[in-house]
């Protein structure tokens, strides 16, 4: 009787590499870094995380500075006594964001979104309607439809006399009185007639007219630094009288600088 041998365990063949048929797409490997396979979460290099930091930065500040903030520096003594020369400002351009034509959409606007419509007192930045290209702050005195007068310096809206604290006169009765008085004017619709707090050192609705309401950039909430300017600056322009101001401002920077009027809102 032949004695059984023990057979040996067959193994699996090894299958061959299946290659893509005719037609089929190809799957290249795209981390390949010095023609070695890097795994799918492979550090990125440091230098491209600080370019894309600094490229979410940049579109950041340009959507803030395009839709929400502008920061506006006060040239001249027209809102004395409650923004000085030498205020760096905030605008807050979301604050009165044009609205939908349409009633229910902008009913939902205002539901949603942090935006109201403009009221008498906002202190606001917006285009000068002689010339657009210039910004000019004042406070909205009168608003649309109402019938505006000024009569011996008193402002009356719709015949009843308009309480104003802030506002200031520094010259005697009867010397400006181009500005002390103003006839009985109804406001257009989409229309704002705004004054300066410095009532004769302002140059403003009472002179050219009324703001239309698309001119309109913000309304300034904050002033987050000041400086002690020249009231004449804002007319040196040369390139020189420029570089002065700057050395000025970095020479002088702790004893010219209104500490205590930073961060401080504006009303």
């Amino acid at each position: 009787m032949e004695a059984c041998r023990p057979r040996r365990p067959r193994l699996p063949r090894a299958s061959s590499p299946q290659l893509p048929g005719p037609g089929a797409p190809l799957i290249i490997p795209l981390s390949l870094r010095g023609g070695r396979m890097l795994p799918d979460d492979a550090p990125k290099g440091i230098f491209r995380d600080y370019f894309e930091t600094i490229v979410t930065c940049v579109i950041f500040v340009i959507f803030a500075r395009t839709y929400v903030f502008q920061q506006s520096k006060i040239p001249t003594g027209s809102m004395i006594p409650t923004l000085l020369v030498g205020d760096y400002i905030m605008v807050n351009k979301f604050a009165f964001a044009p609205l939908s034509s349409a009633p229910a959409l902008a009913r939902a606007e205002h539901a949603l979104l942090p935006v109201r419509d403009l009221k008498r007192g906002d202190i606001i930045v917006f285009k000068y309607p002689e010339e657009p290209e210039k910004d000019y702050i004042k406070r909205v005195i009168g608003l649309p439809g109402e019938v505006l007068q000024i009569r011996d310096r008193q402002v009356y809206i719709d015949g009843k006399p308009l309480d104003e604290k802030y506002k200031v006169h520094r010259n005697p009765k009867g010397l400006n009185f181009d500005q002390d008085d103003y006839p009985p004017t109804r406001i257009p619709e989409n229309s704002l007639f705004c004054m300066g707090d410095n009532r004769d050192n302002s140059k403003d609705s009472r002179s050219w007219g009324f703001v239309p309401r698309d001119y309109v950039k913000g309304r300034a909430f904050m002033i987050w630094w000041s400086y002690d300017e020249d009231r004449d600056a804002w007319q040196r322009t040369a390139l020189a009288d420029k570089a002065s101001g700057i050395w000025d401002k970095v020479t002088h920077l702790f004893t010219k600088s209104r500490w205590e009027r930073s961060f401080q809102i504006i009303k």
